[in-house]
Parts: structure tokens; C-alpha cells; sequence
């Protein structure tokens, strides 16, 4: 039995053409939300200074690290197994999302913790927290994948 969904046809964009622009594109998305990340951290720290400690900054250096680990490897790199270095680009591509994993769950530790268990009456600091690594690791994630590499 045909389904409805065969026989339709979906047009293409001819207004939106991202074909050689891709790269770009990808690059400018991750860029922005790397600087939305630490912005929204930032200005948690501004507005609710005496509640961010100084170690909550470890989990954004966290992402941030994770950020440039994530993206020094090649797909290439990763793909060919005929050489040792891919077991090398591998361990080091695997530390790299470890990293921007333990940072978000490190924020969500803090801000589960050290803001929604104790009943502060400011949630803004944690939330900013999250979001930081959240907005970090998603940027990371945009700048690897979002990208094609020739």
C-alpha cells in the first residue's frame, strides 16, 4: 500500500541557497553562542557577584577547553585507521567531549546544590551557570559538526 507521503514533492528554497556558505554559517552560529555563553555568565556575576564563587568558573574553562579539544581533531583524523595517530586523535576527540560533559553536569550540580536545595531566593547566578556550558558545548558541538571539511 503507497503512502500520502510518497507522492509529495517538497519544493526547495531557492531564497535560502546555504550550499558553499555552510562553513561560514556554522562558524558564525558556534561563535555566537560561545560569546552568548560567557556573556549570560558574565552578567550573572555582575548583577549577583557576592553568590558566584570563584570555582564556578571552572566549569565555562571546562567548556572552553573542551571547546578547543573538541575542534583540533579533523573528521579525517577520527575516520582513517590505517596509522597510530588515530588512536591518539581519537582519545584525544573522547577527552574532549568528557571535558564539555563534566562541565555541564558540574553546572547542573551547582545549580541544583547550591541555589534550588538551599532556597536562595536568587536563582539567576546558578541559571547562568547552566546556560554558560549549555550555550558552550552546544557552540562546540555546531563548530564540529556544522562544518564540512574538503
Amino acid at each position: 500500500m503507497a503512502s500520502y507521503f510518497e507522492n509529495i514533492n517538497p519544493s526547495t528554497c531557492v531564497w535560502f541557497e546555504i550550499g558553499e556558505k555552510r562553513n561560514i554559517l556554522a562558524s558564525m552560529l558556534a561563535g555566537t553562542l560561545f560569546f552568548v555563553g560567557w556573556w549570560v555568565f558574565i552578567d550573572a556575576h555582575a548583577k549577583y557577584p557576592k553568590e558566584i564563587l570563584n570555582e564556578y568558573y571552572l566549569c565555562g574553562i571546562l567548556g572552553t577547553i573542551s571547546f578547543i579539544m573538541v575542534n583540533s581533531v579533523t573528521n579525517a583524523d577520527v575516520r582513517d585507521d590505517a596509522f597510530h595517530g588515530s588512536r591518539v586523535a581519537k582519545s584525544w576527540l573522547f577527552f574532549g567531549f568528557v571535558m564539555g560533559f563534566a562541565g555541564m553536569i558540574a553546572a547542573c550540580w551547582i545549580l541544583f546544590a547550591g541555589f534550588v536545595a538551599v532556597g536562595l531566593e536568587h536563582y539567576w547566578p546558578g541559571i547562568g551557570l547552566f546556560l554558560q556550558n549549555l550555550f558552550i558545548f552546544v557552540g562546540s558541538l555546531t563548530y564540529k559538526f556544522g562544518r564540512l571539511e574538503e
